[in-house]
């Protein structure tokens, strides 16, 4: 066994990596195991098995709720397709006029 009070940062980086490596060739030959088990199985009863594995880096996308289109609460005055909800951070628009001393008030819909 190896004594790592005695490794330096780097071995003990290196040794990391191969431990990382061993546990996922592990893992990968285990499942390996696992998945012919059950083909025999499925075999043994005149069934087939289909293995669908899943992607680590790719899992199954989460529910979201469907987004809600809101109504826009402030126009620009001079181009009326610029808009905002009043959610979020302000747009540059709504911002340059409120530094140039305007109210917000003054761009509600």
């Amino acid at each position: 066994m190896t004594d790592i009070e005695n490794l330096s940062e780097h071995e003990l980086k290196a040794l990391m990596e191969q431990v990382d490596k061993a546990i996922k060739d592990k893992q990968a030959n285990k499942r390996k195991e696992v998945i012919a088990q059950i083909k025999e199985l499925a075999a043994s009863i005149n069934a087939t098995a289909e293995i669908i594995e899943a992607d680590n880096k790719r899992q199954e996308p989460k529910l979201r709720r469907a987004a809600v289109k809101l109504a826009p609460k402030f126009r620009h005055p001079e181009n009326p397709e610029l808009t905002w909800t009043g959610r979020g951070i302000a747009p540059k628009w709504l911002q340059a006029l409120v530094a140039q001393g305007h109210s917000k008030s003054d761009f509600k819909i």
